[in-house]
């Protein structure tokens, strides 16, 4: 029988709120081929998902390219900043501008590498109160928590290192001559928090990725790695 996620959450509910003899009450009757889950399974199938998920999306983002390959979560020059690329690349300028581009997505792909221990203390952390959160919710539901529970920790985190990789991958300084060039022909000057911008659009593109891993968990069993979630989340 299929065991989905809402009903992996509400079993483990379930053995919050009524203790273990009421729980095991209805595991028995949830046969895998391999036998009855446990509610230490269950606990485990849930935190393994979300550790998988999360490992997986920030391998991928903090390798090469990680942001830079992929469209959906490439980062741009910001919506204040778009007239001016324009204005350059119209003018000959736009190798200075892709490089610019290029260093703030390198910065992002830093970044990602110290977002694992962030996402693993947050699943330490979870509480019956945020399955309930998860079980209530729709199909991003684990995402949501992340962004709650992850959000403040990953900007502290982040800014540092992307503050650092900026000026290793000299971005701030492609970021000052684009400015400083087209603040010659501009009436007024522009000032964008640079670190700002790429933590912001690192945060968004690590949970856009961290959403699309927990889809491949719910829905693709292929996704299912390990014995375990074989056993949890399938048949």
């Amino acid at each position: 029988m299929k065991i989905s996620f809402r009903l992996l959450l509400a079993v483990f509910t379930l053995f919050s709120f009524t203790g273990c003899e009421t729980a095991q009450q209805v595991l028995s009757g949830m046969n895998t081929g391999g036998g009855a889950l446990s509610t230490t399974e269950i606990a485990a199938g849930l935190k393994e998902a979300l550790s998988i998920g999360t490992q997986n999306s920030n391998a991928r983002l903090s390798s090469l390219d990680g942001f830079f390959g992929n469209a959906a979560i490439k980062i741009l020059m910001p919506e204040e900043a778009q007239k001016v690329e324009s204005s350059l690349r119209s003018i000959g300028l736009g190798s200075l501008v892709d490089k610019a581009i290029l260093s703030m997505n390198r910065a992002a792909e830093d970044a990602a590498k110290s977002a694992t221990p962030v996402f693993v203390n947050a699943i330490k952390q979870m509480t019956i109160t945020d399955a309930v959160g998860i079980l209530k919710g729709g199909d991003y539901a684990a995402t949501d928590y992340f962004k709650t529970k992850t959000t403040e920790p990953l900007t502290n985190a982040f800014r540092p290192v992307i503050e650092k990789a900026l000026t290793k991958t000299d971005a701030t300084k492609y970021w000052n001559d684009v400015f400083s060039a087209y603040n010659k022909f501009a009436a007024k000057p522009i000032n964008t928090d640079l670190a700002g911008y790429v933590t912001e659009k690192s945060l968004a593109g690590i949970f856009h990725e961290v959403g699309q891993e927990e889809q491949k968990i719910r829905k693709d069993p292929a996704a299912r790695v390990t014995e375990l979630l074989k056993k949890v989340f399938g048949s």
